[in-house]
């Protein structure tokens, strides 16, 4: 798994071994053929003011004849375009309602505030609840992952998500508050796989935080389908994941653990990407923040979700 990684002499070798790469992982997770000849188009659907944020609630074409629903959230008072940052919500049945913070653990509620705090904040919900079920069950995923597979035959869950959320960001970059450059992804769990995929796969993502997702493909249900699949995850055992944080390298990513997903077992993998980030002549911007309260985001976890936005967007 380091060799890969560790035999890097210059940046300019690294950046041809880097268009390699991305050419395996696009043959490795193929994207979903899908095109939108049109800019984003947002129809807001309701607009309440909480804590200090204007929420509005909005819908926007995902495919060309899907849609998909999120919230927007920014300060009332603005100064400026400001920086935005993506927030999905882990596996809950508020799906975008808790980073939202309208329900939900108040410590996940990421986008509310960042919002509170000067930002901008899209909160989508993933396409394994687009029909409206609140509660996840295996079943209903495997089905939500057919109805995909109707429109892209043998395309994989994982694939969808990474779609959405590369549009999430078109319909966040589009909105007159943003500064296009300053873009940022956070997510938990569920959520924190959807941040590891879009970061290494679009580059506008500036700053990305990623929550006890399971850094390794053997370190959570990753072979799930409506992840990676099993077949896929057993056809390619050399690829891991160690590869998307070197894509993603110079940006600024904080992996948080609390020894369940993610933890100490997740280091070589930071390890690994280092020799990558040290080619930029820079300090590298990748660490791993082990709170070491299981699946949770303790209070110490929220302050650095936060204080690595300020610091790097």
């Amino acid at each position: 798994m380091l060799k890969v990684l560790q035999q890097l002499r210059s940046c300019t070798e690294w950046k041809q071994r880097r268009v390699d790469l991305l050419a395996i992982w696009d043959e490795f997770l193929p994207l979903l053929e899908v095109r939108l000849n049109e800019q984003p188009i947002v129809n807001v659907l309701e607009v309440v003011e909480q804590e200090q944020v204007v929420r509005s609630r909005v819908r926007y074409r995902i495919e060309p004849d899907c849609w998909a629903e999120a919230y927007v959230l920014k300060p009332i008072y603005q100064r400026g375009r400001l920086p935005g940052v993506i927030a999905f919500h882990s596996t809950v049945p508020e799906t975008m309602r808790q980073p939202a913070g309208i329900e939900g653990e108040p410590e996940k509620a990421f986008g509310l505030r960042l919002a509170q705090q000067g930002y901008v904040a899209l909160c989508p919900r993933c396409f394994l609840w687009d029909d409206g079920h609140r509660h996840f069950f295996s079943w209903h995923a495997r089905r939500q992952v057919r109805k995909l597979q109707r429109r892209h035959p043998g395309a994989r869950g994982m694939a969808k998500m990474l779609h959405d959320a590369r549009v999430g960001l078109d319909v966040l970059a589009s909105l007159p508050e943003v500064d296009e450059a300053r873009l940022g992804a956070v997510g938990h769990s569920l959520g924190a796989k959807q941040v590891l995929y879009l970061t290494a796969f679009d580059e506008r993502v500036r700053v990305a935080v990623s929550s006890e997702g399971g850094i390794g493909r053997s370190f959570s249900n990753w072979s799930a389908p409506w992840y990676l699949g099993k077949d896929r995850c057993v056809e390619d055992a050399e690829r891991d994941h160690h590869e998307l944080l070197a894509l993603i390298a110079p940006r600024a990513f904080l992996l948080i653990g609390g020894d369940s997903a993610d933890g100490e077992h997740s280091r070589p993998f930071i390890d690994a990407t280092l020799p990558v980030y040290r080619l930029y002549d820079q300090p590298p911007r990748i660490e791993l923040f082990n709170h070491q309260k299981g699946h949770t985001v303790p209070p110490e976890a929220e302050r650095r979700i936060y204080d690595w936005f300020d610091a790097y967007l």
